[in-house]
């Protein structure tokens, strides 16, 4: 895992102030690999690459970056894993390829050297985001994996063309202007992310999960409009069609044995490391069956990390050491104190280095932070609830539709004002035992409201209803959830729109800066491509099944570990915010909610200040919106 970078002038520049410019700006994602920075600059062309090492396989100075290829074409610098670099470095055996040392990334470029790009990437396996410079054709390709692991970013700095895995490095540049895109402020607002492939940076884009691009000098040199040269190279959508629509015939339990050897393989692959690994374990689903099939396949107890948290109904641990326990890994728990979790609030801005609004970012980097203590590679469960069904909106958007959309919308009205009569605080005095009961209420409530599955669904991913309300200019990108399998459930339309834009622009963006911030490679075996084409060949009912999500995942996990230890209600990874807000994070929000700071912000002063006076109030049910808006705030304030 490392962070890669790389810089072409459009005008003529020395070799050394090519070197010495981008090796000043890499210096900004030295967390991503901490181990290493490289620079090579092309002698012929105004173009360098850079990286910064993690080093995880092949630990000598043969496993340097930049890459060149056996016969000196191509150059290549790489973030990421390619986990089936054996079998592909087996193939190209015949090819009496002179190999300097055993690194994944070698065998990628010869692979490319010698079958080409596109074949390659059919054949590779991984996550991963890289560059290629073709010395002969004088063309550069930027490339990204399949399910959207690894970030990509690329733009304009004045005359210089700059990608990196990271926006710090382009806020390092002297002449990058750092002017808001009005309509990625907007896609912000609404969802608390923001999907490529806008940024929040005007002439930035980020590169969409998938998708490659192909730039000749030439070309770049009339600094053409780059997202209408980003090209997919595997289609999420198109596969999920094609594979619905034509099911395998084949008995449950055959599936079952071979869905149990296809994420065995997927899990055992991600094993492989020359330095320490380890897996996070919350005691769900995911996590646990990674952590069973782990220590089935090691000879040794797998090193397991969980953390807790000293708040009632926001605490899994004890269900992660009963896990832990029974497959006898070698476990470690902390519960965090409130402090430290609030510790993590002012560092967002810096790891997120574009407005982020997901909470359970703070968990996530505490977690990883914990783990890094032991190990420098840990899995995670990521991806099974957008694979397998695991999230409760599959469950309840259906049911909440089917029941609702033949009532007039009068009554429909009635019921949302009498609900957003309580405050939510009142709401979650009626079920205790279940943290935010009153905001999911007053979520509920709005989706009532909708007109169609679509809107529905829309609304569940969104932080507000309208955020024109909100924000001074920008317009809304339509139609982003627009995914349809012909023929599938509302549950299925919702998993594939999810596969493709929630999971990679909130979820692994998460996941990726909070491991990367402490120099830590997350894998996740259930985000193999393999197991996405596989799930979507199978029906409805193996994901979904007697009011449960992920009906084929709870048949592996059996195998290795008794129902009463997971089988109880997803609880996700969250925090009470709202609490914080109304008591040790006033202060800070008092400051950045400020008449000034907000109408300096283009935000809409009058509203957002009566919600979060409503909400200190103990009124609304607004702290994960105030939170969407002040995270906005903390991040234009360092940036």
């Amino acid at each position: 895992m490392c962070g890669i970078s790389g810089l072409v002038a459009l005008t003529s520049c020395p070799k050394a102030e090519m070197h010495n410019t981008l090796s000043n700006i890499t210096t900004h994602i030295a967390h991503r690999g901490p181990d290493a920075q490289q620079i090579w600059c092309d002698n012929g062309i105004p173009l360098a690459l850079g990286h910064r090492r993690l080093s995880i396989i092949d630990l000598t100075d043969d496993g340097l970056q930049p890459m060149h290829s056996h016969d000196g074409r191509y150059t290549m610098v790489f973030n990421g894993e390619f986990y089936n670099f054996q079998d592909i470095k087996e193939e190209l055996s015949t090819h009496n390829i002179l190999y300097k040392g055993h690194s994944d990334t070698e065998v990628i470029v010869n692979a490319i050297s010698n079958w080409g790009l596109e074949k390659t990437l059919q054949k590779a396996r991984g996550m991963f985001a890289f560059a290629l410079w073709d010395k002969i054709e004088k063309r550069l390709y930027l490339v990204r994996d399949r399910l959207g692991k690894k970030p990509l970013y690329m733009g304009w700095a004045g005359d210089n063309f700059i990608f990196a895995s990271e926006l710090k490095v382009f806020c390092a540049h002297p002449e990058f202007k750092r002017e808001i895109a009005l309509d990625a402020k907007m896609l912000f607002v609404k969802y608390g992310y923001i999907p490529a492939p806008s940024t929040i940076y005007q002439n930035v884009w980020h590169l969409p999960p998938a998708h490659m691009i192909s730039l000749s000098y030439d070309q770049l040199q009339k600094k053409p409009n780059i997202p209408s040269f980003f090209q997919s190279y595997w289609n999420a959508a198109d596969i999920a069609r094609q594979k619905h629509a034509h099911p395998p015939t084949k008995s449950e339990t055959e599936t079952i044995t071979e869905f149990t050897n296809l994420i065995t393989s997927c899990v055992e692959e991600r094993m492989i490391s020359d330095v320490p690994l380890g897996t996070f374990l919350s005691g769900g689903l995911d996590s646990s069956t990674i952590v069973a099939l782990m220590q089935k396949i090691s000879s040794q107890p797998v090193k397991t990390y969980t953390i807790g948290f000293e708040q009632e109904g926001y605490d899994e641990a004890m269900h992660a050491k009963a896990i832990a326990t029974h497959l006898g890994t070698d476990h470690h728990e902390h519960i965090l104190t409130g402090r430290e979790a609030l510790d993590v609030i002012p560092k967002l801005p810096q790891m997120y280095d574009e407005p982020f609004a997901d909470i359970s970012a703070i968990p996530t980097y505490l977690v990883s932070k914990f783990a890094r203590q032991d190990v420098t590679v840990a899995l995670s469960g990521d991806g099974g609830d957008e694979m397998l069904g695991g999230y409760q909106r599959y469950l309840s958007a259906p049911s909440l539709w089917n029941k609702t959309k033949n009532i007039p919308r009068p009554i429909k009205n009635i019921i949302y004002y009498l609900i957003k009569s309580f405050p939510p605080e009142t709401w979650d005095k009626t079920h205790p035992k279940h943290p935010q009961f009153g905001e999911r209420l007053y979520k509920a409530a709005s989706i009532l409201r909708q007109s169609s599955q679509k809107d529905v669904y829309d609304r569940i991913l969104s932080q507000c209803d309208n955020p024109v309300e909100w924000i001074d200019g920008g317009v809304l990108p339509q139609d982003l959830h627009k995914q349809h399998i012909e023929g599938g459930s509302f549950a299925e339309d919702m998993m594939l729109n999810d596969a493709l834009f929630y999971l990679p622009y909130d979820i692994l963006t998460k996941v990726d800066r909070a491991t990367m911030a402490v120099s830590l490679e997350g894998r996740a075996p259930l985000l193999d491509s393999r197991i996405f084409e596989y799930v979507w060949s199978l029906p409805e009912h193996y994901k979904i099944r007697d009011g449960q999500g992920k009906w084929l995942l709870r048949q592996v996990l059996k195998q290795h570990v008794p129902e009463e230890l997971y089988n109880r209600p997803k609880q996700g990874f969250t925090i009470p915010v709202g609490e914080w807000l109304r008591n040790d994070l006033r202060e800070w929000a008092e400051d950045l909610l400020s008449e000034e700071k907000l109408t300096e912000n283009g935000l809409n002063t009058n509203a957002i200040r009566k919600l979060w006076n409503n909400h200190l109030k103990g009124q609304g049910g607004h702290s994960v919106f105030l939170w969407t808006i002040l995270t906005y705030q903390a991040w234009n304030e360092r940036w």
